[in-house]
C-alpha cells in the first residue's frame, strides 16, 4: 500500500509554528516511507477564509521546503459533492433530519448539566418519520452507534477507546445547507485516498466521530497519529508565523531542524539536515508527552546553521536583506570574504546584513564612547602613518594590509588595539567590526583612505 498523507490548513491566517510542525511531520513521514504528501485547503469557513491567507500558507510551506504531491484540493470547490454524499446517507437511513430549534437545544443542554449528565443531543428526531408543518428548518445528523465502543490504534498514543454512549449524533449539514467540518474532512480524505492522518492531539475527539463516517461512506478509516501539543506557544512567543522567522533572518534549515525536534528526537543529535530527518523520522517515534517551545533554543539552532551553510549560500541569502537596507550588490570575492568574517558573530541574516553595511555605507556618525576611549592624541600620529602606508600599497589584499599595519606598529611603538580600533571607528562608526585586515580590504583602498581622513577630526587634541 502506498502511504498517502495530507496537510489540511484553514486559510484564516499565516502558517504558524504549530501548523508548520504538523506539515513537516507529515512531509517527513511521507518521504521516509516513499509515500506522498497531499495539500488540501479547508476553506469552508467562508467568513474567515481568505485567498491572501491561502497564498501566505503556501508561501510558508515553500520557504520551509515542504512540497506537496499532486494537485492541491480546494475544499469549497467540492461542496456539491459533500451535499450529495450527505443526502446519500439520508437515503440509506444512516442520517436523519433534525428539526430541533436553537431554544430546544439550549434547554436540552441546560437540563443535562443540571442532572449531571453530559450535555449532548438526546437524539429525539433519530427515529421519527414525521416533520413539523410548513417549511421548517432542519439539520442533517449522522446516526452514531449507540452501544458498544470503538478503539483506535493511534500511531503515537497507542490504543485509545471511547464508549459510544459518549458520542451524540453529530450534525453533518447545517440548517443553511452547508456541510460541517467533520463531515467534509471525511469526504475529502476518502476522495483523496488518504491512508494516514497525522495531526494535533486536539483533534482526538473528532477522530471517533469521523471513524464512523469513513465506514458509512464505504471507506476504510485511515491510520491516525495524534501529535501532542507544544507547550509555550503564544501570541508573543512561538506562535509567530513562519514568515516572521524568515523576515527576522532565520534560516529555513534551522526552523525545520528546530520544529522537527518539538516532540521527536533521535538519540542526542541536535542538528539535522533534511536528508537526515527524512532518513531517521518515523511517526511512531514521536513522544507522547508535550514538547516545549523555546525561542532561545531556536536561535541557537540558527547559529549552528549559520556556521554550517556554505559562505556562498549565506551570501546569496543575505542579498535581500541588504537590498531592503538600500544596498544593491552581487556575490563577489570581497562580499564572500565579508560574509565569512561575519558569520561566526551573526545570530541571523539580519545581523549579518547589518554588520556588512559598512562596506557600502560610510558612518553617518561615530559612537561617542568608542571615540573617547580609542581616538586619543597618542594614537593620531600612528593613524596618519597608516594612511600613508595604505595609500602606498599597489595591492590591497588582507595580507598586504597586514604587512602595512605591522610596519606602522613597529615604527610607532603602538599596540595593535591603539591603531586598529581608531581604524574600525573611522570605517564603521564603532569599535566593533570583523577582523581589521578584512574590514579594510572590503571597504577598498580609496574609500578607506577617504573615511580615515574624514575621521582625523575625531582625535582629541
Amino acid at each position: 500500500m502506498s502511504i498517502r498523507l495530507r496537510f489540511a490548513p484553514s486559510p484564516t491566517g499565516y502558517l504558524h509554528i504549530g501548523g508548520a510542525r504538523t506539515a513537516l511531520f507529515n512531509f517527513l513521514y511521507a518521504k521516509h516511507t516513499g509515500g506522498k504528501l497531499l495539500l488540501r485547503i479547508e476553506d469552508t469557513d467562508l467568513e474567515r477564509s481568505t485567498e491572501q491567507s491561502m497564498h501566505a500558507i503556501i508561501e510558508g510551506l515553500e520557504w520551509l521546503g515542504i512540497h506537496h504531491d499532486e494537485d492541491m484540493v480546494i475544499q469549497s470547490s467540492r461542496r456539491d459533492e459533500h451535499v450529495r454524499l450527505a443526502h446519500d446517507l439520508l437515503d440509506r437511513g444512516l442520517a436523519y433530519k433534525c428539526y430541533c430549534t436553537a431554544e430546544e437545544l439550549v434547554t436540552m443542554r441546560e437540563t443535562a448539566i443540571a442532572e449531571g449528565r453530559p450535555p449532548k443531543y438526546d437524539a429525539r428526531w433519530r427515529d421519527r418519520t414525521d416533520a413539523p408543518e410548513g417549511d421548517a428548518a432542519f439539520t442533517v445528523r449522522f446516526k452514531m452507534p449507540q452501544t458498544g465502543e470503538t478503539t483506535v490504534h493511534d500511531l503515537v498514543l497507542g490504543d485509545v477507546t471511547v464508549n459510544h454512549e459518549e458520542l451524540d449524533d453529530l450534525i453533518i449539514v447545517r440548517s443553511d445547507g452547508t456541510p460541517t467540518y467533520n463531515f467534509v474532512v471525511v469526504c475529502d480524505d476518502s476522495f483523496m485516498g488518504v491512508t494516514h492522518v497525522v495531526r494535533g492531539q486536539d483533534h482526538m475527539s473528532n477522530t471517533f466521530r469521523q471513524y464512523q463516517l469513513y465506514k458509512a461512506l464505504g471507506h476504510n478509516p485511515p491510520e491516525f497519529g495524534h501529535l501532542p501539543l507544544v507547550d509555550g506557544l503564544s501570541k508573543r512567543k512561538g506562535s509567530a508565523s513562519v514568515q516572521h522567522y524568515r523576515d527576522q533572518g532565520y534560516l529555513a534549515e534551522a526552523v525545520v531542524n528546530y520544529i522537527a525536534r518539538l516532540g521527536w528526537s533521535h538519540g542526542d543529535q541536535e542538528i539535522f539536515s533534511y536528508d537526515e530527518l527524512i532518513e531517521k523520522f518515523d511517526v511512531i517515534d514521536v513522544n507522547r508527552g508535550s514538547g516545549r517551545y523555546d525561542e532561545d533554543k531556536m536561535s541557537w539552532v540558527n547559529t549552528q546553521w549559520m556556521k554550517r551553510l556554505s559562505t556562498q549560500t549565506l551570501a546569496e541569502r543575505t542579498l535581500p536583506f541588504l537590498k531592503a537596507r538600500g544596498v544593491e550588490t552581487e556575490v563577489d570575492a570581497k562580499f564572500l570574504m565579508l560574509v565569512e568574517a561575519l558569520r561566526e558573530r551573526s545570530l541571523n541574516l539580519v545581523q549579518l546584513a547589518d554588520g556588512a553595511l559598512f562596506a557600502w555605507q560610510a558612518p553617518a556618525s561615530y559612537a561617542e564612547a568608542a571615540v573617547k576611549k580609542w581616538m586619543s592624541a597618542s594614537s593620531k600620529a600612528g593613524f596618519e602613518q597608516l594612511i600613508a602606508a595604505l595609500e602606498a600599497l599597489s595591492s590591497f589584499e588582507p595580507a598586504d594590509i597586514e604587512a602595512a599595519v605591522k610596519g606602522v606598529l613597529e615604527s610607532s611603538g603602538l599596540g595593535l588595539g591603539k591603531l586598529a580600533q581608531p581604524v574600525r571607528i573611522a570605517l564603521t562608526g564603532d569599535a566593533v567590526s570583523p577582523p581589521i585586515y578584512e574590514t579594510i580590504a572590503v571597504v577598498g583602498q580609496a574609500e578607506t583612505l577617504r573615511r580615515m581622513r574624514a575621521a582625523l577630526s575625531q582625535f582629541s587634541a
